[in-house]
């Protein structure tokens, strides 16, 4: 099936807040080498439904799947996904990379410094090969030119 070929599978997520549904049902496929810009107003989800596929934020349902593994969960006794495997998600964290809106970077930071700062830290790749990778992504998506910003 399209859910076991692609890279991130994310099926019929929810999510909410007391009576408030934050994300109905929100699903999508992403295959090796996709970018994928999720665009909306203010306040519509976009930043809860990215948290939710890294577990930054427990969905209330839904399935995720990385590299055709699905991520084990049980329910909490507040109705929240509660990941079973901590290793498993740790495991699959690495291999997910996301920007938030306004890049919410480290001050501190250029922002090649934020984007190289997981790939050396969480994949043990040496600083040269991250800085390369990471001026190669931001050409892709347009933003070479806030490299050093």
């Amino acid at each position: 099936t399209q859910t076991e070929t692609c890279k991130l599978a994310v099926r019929d997520i929810h999510k909410r807040y007391g009576d408030h549904e934050v994300l109905k049902g929100v699903s999508m496929n992403a295959n090796k080498g996709d970018v994928i810009s999720i665009i909306g107003a203010s306040g519509s989800g976009k930043s809860t439904f990215l948290r939710c596929i890294n577990f930054l934020e427990r969905p209330n349902a839904g399935q995720i799947v990385v590299d055709g593994d699905p991520v084990r969960t049980k329910a909490d006794r507040y109705g929240n996904c509660e990941v079973v495997d901590h290793n498993q998600l740790q495991r699959i964290r690495t291999k997910l990379a996301m920007v938030f809106q306004h890049f919410n970077l480290w001050a501190h930071m250029n922002v090649l410094e934020n984007i190289v700062e997981a790939p050396i830290h969480v994949r043990g790749l040496s600083r040269r090969e991250a800085e390369e990778r990471g001026r190669s992504y931001l050409e892709k998506v347009g933003l070479a030119p806030r490299l050093e910003k």
